[in-house]
């Protein structure tokens, strides 16, 4: 097994690093918590670290304050706030993991503390550096502190305004890998791979989740703060990863093809039901809903994005994770695709010194010739709108979610040819819409490139009525799903969101008792697998400006809490005065079951509002990346007299989606599976 430098110096036990070992299923009690338990602390070493810290918690705090005049240093004020944060984490919540790590803890208190009084002096040497750095950015998502790795080249240091080539790497699991520890390595390691005269961006991903979900969001939001600082070539950017990495590079090269030159993914995995050795049918398979929400990360079923991505596949002839690959090439050719592959002879979970030479000299080439922004066709699979993009071609619109949606265009002279499936709308952007557009044998000449705004450079949209299409012109009103508002429940964590905690009485007891230890527990997930405070407020105090940018996660019932009282009218659920709750037209006994949904928020219907639920996938789902996926559809029902455990919260007594008008799907779309 591959281990990276980072856990060869920790040492870590082989258990912890089992990322792609297919798990059993295990007794509630049997599941170790991830991250584990740290080691002691005497009183002496945590006293000396707490009195360390002091001193450079005071200082960000003044610099935050002294600095609001001057936002040109402010923005640097991440760079400083990752090394407290790393420490804080670390004391706060046991996570030292060896004896070590304590000198790790001095070390970086110590390095920030020289950024911070180099800001205070108007300084940011760091930016002056080459070779790897560890800088840092303010998620959108929660406002947390998210540190990254970067690798800057001589020639690319800040005030050199020469586009460069960035390659990205994601790094594979590690269950101790905390801020610390992930710090700690990239201040001083540039990593597997240095192509010359390139940045690598090394992503946190918020620890240990394959860059899904808000790990998904991460690597964006750190690239655009690189952008910020350095001249990147957005038409030479490299995605690559190795083991988890693997799985995460496989995930970006077919979800958001067109942002890269090439790729690289190294074993991983690509597809969850083989992977996992999960069984199709039986009390033990997944249900229905959790086979669809497979297709939100399964690379395989969005094989045929890699038509214009050239990618290089890498495992050793005796890993098994060599399955990843297999998998995808499968998936490939059934689209008349061929996967290229390097395969390190007598090489088991890592990188053979011969295979990693033959993969950077290919990706130098594709980097050098680099990516086309307006290739002349495309071949574009999605599933979901939550990924609606390639190159020149949006889609806002399918027929029905989670199932397989197809666009194929060509640009030949002044046309534009394209066939779509199950796509309700798409819109074109202004280079390609000026010409004359043909969709499923309809012609539209001469568009001229107006989009709905009016202007000559805004993008073109086209709606489907039936099998008739026609220019979109925005008059169409009501609620529709779209990118970024089109489900599941676990899509509201991808953006800000604010958890709002309840202060009345409920309607019950039970259910009372349920929500108190539920948000407790979606708080504590959120920390320890998204290394983030969430957001939380009382139902009290929430504002305009949180409704306005923030998705709202409502915890109880119209009785205990105020918020969801002022909209429960406006919802697709309702509490009945006889006692009962009523979803999709039946009923059940509010005193012991809970509703769970995401929804437009009415007052808002632009972001989400979210019922009585965190992130869907629980503790079982800790121990593999490959079960870190979507536990609950659209909506579900949950009946509480089945106690909460580390799968479910809950009996699930029904569940299910909204379809494109956010209404109930009819029933006999639950038959659908993969």
């Amino acid at each position: 097994m591959f281990v990276p430098s980072i856990v060869r110096r920790l040492r870590l036990p082989l258990l912890l690093l089992t990322a792609f070992a297919v798990l059993p299923a295990v007794a509630q009690n049997d599941i170790r918590p991830v991250p584990p338990p740290g080691i002691a602390l005497s009183a002496t070493e945590r006293a000396e670290l707490e009195a360390l810290l002091v001193p450079l918690t005071a200082e960000i705090a003044r610099l935050q304050t002294d600095l609001k005049s001057k936002p040109a240093l402010l923005r640097f004020l991440p760079d400083v706030r990752v090394y407290e944060k790393a420490v804080r984490y670390a004391l706060t919540y046991n996570e030292f993991f060896h004896a070590r790590e304590l000198a790790t803890a001095k070390e970086l208190i110590a390095a920030g503390m020289e950024r911070a009084k180099a800001l205070r002096n108007g300084e940011t040497p760091w930016m002056r550096q080459a070779g790897p750095i560890v800088l840092g950015y303010v998620s959108k998502i929660d406002d947390s502190i998210q540190p990254y790795g970067l690798v800057v080249p001589e020639a690319g240091i800040a005030g050199n305004r020469t586009p460069r080539r960035l390659d990205v790497f994601c790094h594979g699991r590690g269950e101790t890998l905390t801020e610390l520890a992930f710090i700690g390595e990239r201040r001083h390691s540039p990593g597997e791979f240095v192509p010359p005269d390139s940045f690598v961006l090394h992503p946190y991903g918020r620890y240990c989740n394959a860059n899904r979900f808000a790990g998904e969001v991460d690597l964006f939001e750190a690239l655009a703060d690189v952008r910020r600082r350095y001249a990147i070539d957005e038409n030479r950017l490299v995605v690559r990863g190795f083991s988890m990495g693997g799985a995460s590079c496989w995930q970006y090269a077919t979800h958001h093809t067109d942002v890269w030159a090439a790729a690289a993914p190294g074993a991983g995995f690509s597809e969850t039901m083989e992977f996992l050795r999960l069984p199709s049918d039986g009390p033990d398979a997944p249900p229905w809903y959790e086979r669809q929400l497979m297709r939100w990360y399964d690379s395989t079923d969005y094989a045929a994005n890699l038509y214009n991505l050239p990618v290089v596949a890498y495992n050793g002839d005796r890993d098994g994770q060599k399955q990843a690959a297999d998998r995808m090439a499968d998936a490939l050719r059934a689209e008349g695709l061929t996967l290229a592959r390097v395969t390190g002879r007598n090489t088991g979970h890592s990188y053979s010194a011969d295979a990693k030479k033959e993969i950077d000299d290919r990706l130098a080439a594709f980097a050098e010739k680099g990516r086309d922004p307006l290739p002349s066709s495309l071949r574009f699979t999605t599933w979901t709108l939550r990924y609606p993009r390639m190159h020149w071609l949006t889609v806002t619109g399918l027929k029905k979610h989670w199932e397989r949606a197809r666009v194929n265009g060509r640009i030949a002279g002044d046309q534009v040819t394209l066939t779509t499936e199950n796509v309700t709308g798409f819109s074109l952007a202004p280079a390609v819409a000026r010409k004359t557009v043909a969709v499923d044998g309809q012609r539209f000449p001469g568009l001229g490139g107006v989009g709905i705004t009016g202007s000559a450079l805004s993008p073109v949209a086209f709606i489907r009525t039936g099998s008739t299409w026609t220019i979109d012109d925005g008059a169409r009103k009501g609620l529709r799903k779209k990118h970024g508002l089109q489900g599941p429940i676990d899509d509201a964590f991808m953006d800000r969101f604010l958890l709002v905690r309840p202060t009345g009485r409920p309607l019950a007891e039970a259910t009372g008792n349920w929500v108190a230890r539920e948000l407790e527990r979606a708080r504590t997930a959120w920390r320890t697998q998204f290394r983030g405070d969430a957001p939380i407020k009382d139902d009290s105090t929430v504002t305009r400006d949180d409704i306005r940018n923030a998705n709202l996660i409502l915890w109880g019932d119209p009785s205990s809490n105020r918020v969801l009282a002022r909209l429960a009218g406006r919802l697709p659920v309702s509490w009945e005065r006889d006692g009962t709750l009523r979803v999709r037209g039946k009923s059940y006994p509010a005193g012991t079951t809970v509703p769970i949904l995401i929804f437009p928020n009415p007052e808002n219907p632009s972001r989400y509002l979210v019922l009585n639920s965190g992130i869907t996938w629980r503790e079982e789902a800790y121990l593999n990346n490959a079960r870190q996926r979507p536990r609950l559809p659209d909506w579900a029902v949950i009946d509480i007299t089945t106690p909460p455990d580390k799968t479910r919260p809950g009996r699930i007594a029904d569940a299910g989606f909204f379809d494109e008008e956010w209404r109930f799907a009819p029933a006999e779309d639950r038959a659908t599976t993969p």
